[in-house]
Formats: structure tokens, sequence, C-alpha cells
């Protein structure tokens, strides 16, 4: 965004640079990025520092909420480890915690960094083909065997496997010391987290400071994320194939990022369900059958990726993996056993296997650390406890202690004399590492800039051409001014690191050149679990819709109270009931006392109906009400996220905040009534985005499938309801009302509703989108185009019931239909829905499974 107005006075400027630096001072005996320690700014946060003090506090605020809305509006998030609520997968969502400040470094010192992190990846997938392989550096004795098969994360059954410890992702933890290196504080090669949340951090600041990032000439990140995709396609034997990204699911604590990753990268996100093993390769199940999988890029840690020859309580991985790895079959990044090179107790033995495995000295020292296994290295370590930080030496070594290190020094007595026994009884368990001071990094708080020390993840992957280095990666900015580890935990924020460039920097895409693409119009594979989610999603939003309609249904006669009209409370019974049982609200005796919505409205407050009608709209504790079925919609979604467009997840919040009840608020009946409307108006903004912007593919069809069918249902369900032989026009009204038919009714009638032509028009009219007539038809043109399983020539169940239902449609009279004809709609729908369920939700479950074809 370019600067309105015009730009403020050069002692304007002065004034807020110093305001901005104000109390700004490098902490004792800590490096400071932004500032030398006579006080000067360092050269490179100049333009930094300049920009900045050209906008007023009012301009920096407006910048720093393009960014927040960035986070905001995309979700980004993340979770905390052990933050969970397995009944509801956003409970534990966190907003990604964005510093406003990036860490600035200049691409001269960032070659030093990147040649750094690229020899120690190299290091490492070269000490993997080792470990799985020769074993040489155990029989030579540079490496003692305990580090190895001591490692829970050492996986016997990949020995000699090709690529069975393989390295194609690594990403290094840094923190620069007092004296101005950079080292390593430790590697992350079992399944790097963080390169999507760093390219989040770009987008979101690049959002907030457009000008600053050009002429400050930032390097783009496209060009790695290009390189690590291409170096994927290469492990494949296929020329275009099949690249998996395998997540343990929603409740992971970085589960936004991975739908996030297989979005921008183009990857299929599956879980271990989606996945299966069949004559030694691995498929994805799809509602066409298995097709095959190519590459799995893993983010559950290796031993939880096989139940079968691995970790036998798993529920995340593929039974038979391990198998498909060791035939070839499928190349899984990173390797199974990769994270053996993740031990602590490693890092003692690093410099010795650089100079035996590369030849060369380590560019990137790690921190200092002797592993307590060895009776010398631990002797030292208990000679020094006090001054070391202790840590684990390998995961879940079952040490006693949490992964990140402790000050030993800062124990109380009993506790660091219990610690000292446990290292003497099982000294293996355990390393000590030397207590690095970490550098610090400008935070903009309070309306000035303050030092908050900081580590930087740096990533590189194995591509086609080498090693390649993220020019960025991201920093962690701790708020604890003397932190010695940072690890992203409450608070803990994040922020961009920008490498300036002396010369302009290309525009890279993450597309290939045109003469690069095959052109394509056939949608790729869609997962069983996929659909299964798209077709819930489309029903749970038709089920908030009907909801919303009725409570608008009954407020407006509420509202409008015509004591001429003697079917009135008759009509107002009706629809409160059905709301009732709806199962979003409770009976009317009920209705002051139970739920959070609900609650203290009383007779003297509010009518019994307004109160049912508030706890429909607002409580979530109604598995009917809006506000639930709202969640749900969501919660679906979470777990398809990477499928959905970032307009369509914004409405989600906009339908959230919408149908959020203040606490204490005892809202009118003109109030709700309002709400219910605004709610209608953005499900109608979704129902747009999925008409206009969807792909027709198999994913559209479901989604589709899913919101005909519960249209149809809830149709057959208001019929039911008002449709009676005794039906008065009042209640037949509100039909029209609930299914959005009035004005049709009234351009064909000039006389008021009459049952028959109103339950032609809702029942059985194929020219109006809301009729019962119209969804089956929809339904069998979507069923017909999803593919089929079978090769005899039969129709398979969903498209029998379908035809079926059509044949009533089309055949059935108005005059003819009555509550038990209707009854017969709605049951031969909720059959239609079994039957898609079963046929290409559950695969491989019954006998449907043992016919499955087209392999691919």
């Amino acid at each position: 965004m370019a600067l309105q107005g015009r730009s403020p006075s050069t002692r304007v400027k002065a004034e807020r640079r110093n305001a901005l630096l104000a109390g700004y001072r490098p902490l004792a005996g800590a490096y400071d990025e932004f500032m030398a320690q006579d006080g000067s700014i360092r050269p490179h946060w100049e333009p930094f520092l300049t920009e900045w003090s050209a906008l007023s506090q009012d301009e920096l605020n407006q910048r720093f909420g393009l960014a927040d809305r960035h986070v905001h509006d995309t979700g980004v998030s993340y979770r905390v480890h052990g933050d969970i609520d397995e009944r509801d997968p956003q409970a534990g969502e966190r907003a990604w915690p964005l510093s406003h400040v990036p860490l600035v470094m200049t691409g001269a010192e960032w070659q030093t960094i990147a040649a750094g992190v690229a020899q120690r990846a190299q290091l490492l997938a070269s000490l993997l083909d080792d470990i799985y392989g020769p074993g040489e550096m155990v029989a030579k004795g540079l490496l003692p065997g305990a580090v190895v098969t001591g490692s829970p994360d050492y996986l016997r059954p990949l020995h000699g496997a090709p690529d069975g410890g393989s390295l194609q992702l690594y990403a290094a933890d840094l923190g620069r010391g007092p004296d101005g290196r950079w080292w390593v504080l430790g590697d992350r090669a079992q399944a790097p987290s963080g390169a999507g949340y760093a390219l989040e951090n770009r987008l979101a600041l690049a959002r907030a400071f457009p000008d600053l990032f050009r002429t400050m000439n930032i390097e783009r990140l496209a060009t790695f994320f290009q390189g690590f995709r291409a170096g994927l396609v290469a492990k494949s034997r296929r020329v275009e194939p099949r690249i998996c990204l395998l997540t343990p699911g929603p409740l992971n604590e970085s589960y936004f990022e991975q739908a996030y990753l297989a979005r921008y990268l183009g990857f299929l996100l599956v879980e271990g369900g989606d996945l299966m093993m069949r004559d030694g390769r691995i498929h994805v199940r799809t509602i066409a059958g298995p097709k095959r999988a190519d590459v799995i890029w893993r983010r559950i840690d290796g031993d939880f990726s096989d139940p079968l020859e691995l970790n036998a309580r798993s529920a995340l991985g593929v039974a038979g993996l391990v198998q498909a790895v060791r035939q070839g079959h499928v190349h899984v990044a990173n390797g199974l056993g990769s994270g053996v090179v993740e031990a602590r107790a490693l890092m003692g033995f690093m410099p010795k296997l650089g100079e035996q495995l590369l030849g060369e000295k380590l560019i990137l020292p790690n921190v200092a650390t002797w592993w307590c296994g060895q009776p010398r290295e631990r002797a030292a370590v208990l000679d020094r406890l006090d001054e070391m930080s202790i840590a684990p030496a390998f995961r879940s070594a079952g040490s006693g202690l949490d992964s990140d290190p402790i000050l030993a020094g800062e124990l109380p007595a009993a506790e660091r004399a219990a610690l000292r026994a446990r290292i003497e009884a099982r000294g293996m368990d355990y390393v000590g590492q030397e207590v690095v001071r970490l550098s610090t990094m400008p935070v903009f708080q309070n309306g000035r800039l303050q030092p908050h020390p900081v580590t930087l993840r740096v990533f590189a992957a194995a591509t086609p051409d080498g090693w390649k280095v993220m020019p960025g990666g991201f920093c962690r900015i701790s708020d604890e001014p003397d932190a010695r580890a940072v690890s992203m935990r409450s608070g803990v924020r994040s922020s961009d690191v920008w490498v300036t460039s002396d010369t302009p920097v290309e525009q890279v895409s993450l597309l290939p050149s045109g003469d690069r693409i095959a052109i394509r119009r056939v949608v790729g594979t869609l997962p069983s679990r996929a659909a299964d989610n798209l077709f819930w999603l489309g029903r749970y939003l038709e089920r908030t819709e009907a909801t919303l309609r009725l409570v608008r249904a009954l407020l407006g006669r509420l509202i409008d109270a015509d004591t001429t009209n003697p079917a009135r409370p008759d009509t107002v019974r009706r629809l409160a009931n059905l709301l009732v049982a709806w199962g979003a609200a409770p009976a009317a005796k009920a209705a002051t006392g139970r739920g959070s919505a609900a609650r203290n409205l009383t007779a003297a407050k509010g009518s019994p109906v307004l109160a049912q009608a508030t706890s429909a709209l607002y409580d979530a504790a109604e598995y009917g009400s809006a506000r639930a079925n709202v969640g749900e919609a969501r919660r679906t979604a979470s777990v398809i996220r990477e499928r959905l467009s970032i307009d369509a997840w914004r409405l989600f919040g906009d339908l959230q905040r919408q149908l959020t009840l203040e606490p204490g608020r005892q809202p009118s009946e003109g109030e709700v009534y309002e709400v219910a409307d605004r709610a209608l108006k953005t499900l109608a903004a979704f129902s747009g985005l999925s008409q206009e912007n969807m792909v027709r593919g198999a994913g559209w069809r479901f989604l589709d499938i899913g919101r005909r069918l519960e249209r149809g249902i809830a149709t057959c369900r208001f019929a039911r309801h008002f449709a009676e032989t005794t039906a008065q026009s009042d209640g037949l009204d509100a039909l029209l009302d609930l299914t959005d038919s009035q004005i049709t009714y009234r351009s064909r009638y000039m006389l008021g509703a009459s049952l028959q032509p109103v339950l032609d028009l809702v029942m059985l009219d194929p020219y109006n989108p809301r009729s019962v007539a119209f969804q089956v038809d929809r339904l069998d043109i979507e069923i017909a185009h999803l593919p089929s399983l079978t090769e005899d020539g039969m129709l398979e169940a969903p498209r029998r019931l379908v035809l079926k239902l059509a044949a009533e449609c089309r055949t059935s009279e108005a005059g003819r239909l009555d509550r038990t004809s209707i009854l017969l709609f709605e049951q031969l729908l909720m059959g239609l829905s079994s039957a898609i369920a079963d046929r290409y939700f559950l695969q491989n479950s019954g006998p449907e499974g043992s016919r499955l074809t087209g392999i691919a």
C-alpha cells in the first residue's frame, strides 16, 4: 500500500524515529540483530526504520491490521500439544501469533547460513544412509552403537530398505551467540514443520508493507517450494506421479499448515485411513476405487506409520507401508527411520562425523553437547551440573524430562539432587549442553521497539540440483527477556525473515512455464473421506438454513400478530413444535431453564415461544440449532480445508459470529428475526460461491448431493406438518415461506394458498428449485456423473433409488398426496443417503469392497 498524502517533514520523521527507539538497548551479554553495542542501527535495518519513521501511529496500526486480517481471514492457526478437545477440533485452535517486525538479514550473511544448513542436511542424509545401510560409523567407533539403537526413532525393520531413512526436507533451529556466530540448536528430520507458516508470515507482512518489501529487494520463497516439489516428483517412477501428504488429522498441532501446503503444492491430503496396501503397493481409497500413491510426504512420526511392523497402537498409519517401502514401490519423505538423527545424543559426535562423511569441517557448529552415556562425558556434566542445560538424549527416552532443556542450576536443591541421581543411574538418557545466550531482535510493543530473544528455523530441500535452502524461514520470538530456548508455546511470537539483495529480485511463481504444463480438464483424485466430508458439509449447511427459515417464519408471525386470523395461534404452535421435533429447541415447559441461550428468558421478559426461537438460533447445546449445525459444518470443513477457498472459510467465521449471543443478553423478537435473516444471507453467499467458483468435479457433486438430499428431506417434513387435508391458508402460507416459494405461488395463482396447488409447487413441480422433484432431478444428474465401480452392466444402488424417486415424482398427482405418501418420499430420500454412504464412503468394509476395480 502506497503512503497516502504528503510525506511528513524531516523533523516529524526524526521525532517518530526517536519514539520508536526510545529505551531500546541491547541486552547485556547478547548480540542484537538490530542495534550495535554502540547504539547505532545496523545498516541493513535502516530502510526498514526509515519507512516506519514515515508512518504515524494510526498508519502503523492500519498496516498491522492488514497483516492481522490476513491471518484471521485465512484461518492461520496452530495448537499447543495437549490442548485438544476431540469433540470439537476448533476448540483448541489458536490464532497464529504473528509479530509485525521481520528479522532482516543481509544476503552476504545469509549465504553463510545457507551453506552451513545445506552442508548439515547433506551430512545427516549421508549418516542416515550409513545407519540403515553398512553401519561403518559404528564399526569404526566414530559413533557409539547405543546412540543409534537406543533411540526410539531407530526403526530396525527399515534397515537395508531403499530410502529407509532418506532425507528430503530438513530444518535446522539456529541461535546466534554473543560473539555473533550462528549455532545449530537442534535438527529436524522426522517430519519438519513450519515451512507453510513461513510462507504465511511472508504473505501477511508483504501485504502490510508491500513498498518496503519491494524496495529492500527481499528474496522470494517460491523457488524453494518449486525445488522441493521437483525433488519429490523425481523420486517417482511415473511421469505424472500421485503425491500424497500424509497428515495425522485435524487434531494435530500444525494441521492448518499441512492442509495449506497440500493446496499450495497441489498434493493430495490424506489420513492413514485413506490409504491401503494391495499387492505390495500403496493406494488411495477414492470414490473411483483404489488409486496408486507414488510418493508420500509424511507428517506423522515414523514409528506410527505402520501398525503391522512398527507401533501396533497406531491408528494413524497404513498397515503394510513398511513392506511397500522395502519393495521399492513407494517413496516416503522423509524416510520412516529418519527421526533417529534428531537425537541430541548425536550432536556431540557431529564434528567428527562431518570430517569422516563429507571430508569437511562444519560451517555451522552445533551447541556444545556431552552425551552422558559415556563415562568421561557423564563425569564432565556432573562436575559442571549447575552450569549446564540438561535435556533428554532421545525422544521419549523415559528421562523424566519434557522435550525442552532445563537449567539445572535453577532447580531447587532437592530436584537438582534427584536429577543428578538419575544421570548417575542411567546416563544414556541425558545430554548436557552449554547454555547459549540467544541474540535479540526488535518487537513492536507499547508504541516502540523493544529487544526480545529469537531463534531461527531454516529449511533445506533435496532437489534434482542438490540441496536448496529457503531464503528466509521463520523466527520464533520469546516474550521472556532471558530465554535460553524458545518453543512454540504460549508467550511466543513468530515473524518472517527478510533476506535482502543488492539487486532487484526476480518475480517467481510456483507454476511452471506454459510450454511445460500438460493440459488437462479431468479433476484429480477424490479420496472417499473427502467426498464423505463434502457430502456432510452440504447437509449441515442445508440443515442450518432450514432451522433459520423456521425461526424466521415463527418470529415473523409473532411480530405481525394478526388477531383477526383464527388459524394464527395454531400455525405458531406448529412452527414451535417443529423446532422441538427438529432438535433445535426444548419443549415449551422447559424453555426457560435449559440451554445457555434460553436461560433467564422467562414469560415475564419474553414469551416461551421467543425462548424457543432464541434457543434454536444460539444454543449449541441443542443439536438441531443453527449454532450447533454451523459448528458441525465448520468442523467438517476443517478436515477438508485444502479444498475450500479463503472466502468460503471466512463465511464460516461470519456465521459463527452472527450466531453467538453475548452472555446475559435477552434479545427481542425483532433482534432474533434480524439475526436469522442476516445468517440466511450469509448462507446464500456460500451457496453462490459453491455454484459460481467450484469446478464441477466430484467434490462439488458430493457437496451438491448433500445439499439436495437434505433440502428434499426438510421439504417433505415441512409438507407433512402443514399440508394436511384440513390445512388452513395460514399454515399453507407458512409452508410456502419455509420453502421460499411465496413469490412463485403468487405469480401463478390469484387466490390465496390452497392445498393442492401448494403441494404441487413444493413437492412435484420440476421447475421450482425448492421442490422435492427439482432436488430429485438434480440428484439424478449428479449421481449419473459419479464413477461406477461395477462392470456387470447392472445399476448400482444409488442410481436405482434415484430413478425410483424420479419416477414417483413424475407420476404422482398433488390431489393424491397425503402424509403417508409424503413420508414415503422422505424415506426414499433417506434410503438414497444411506446407499450413497455405503457405496462411496465405506469402501472395502463390505461386499461392495471386494468388487473394486480400476486400479491406476
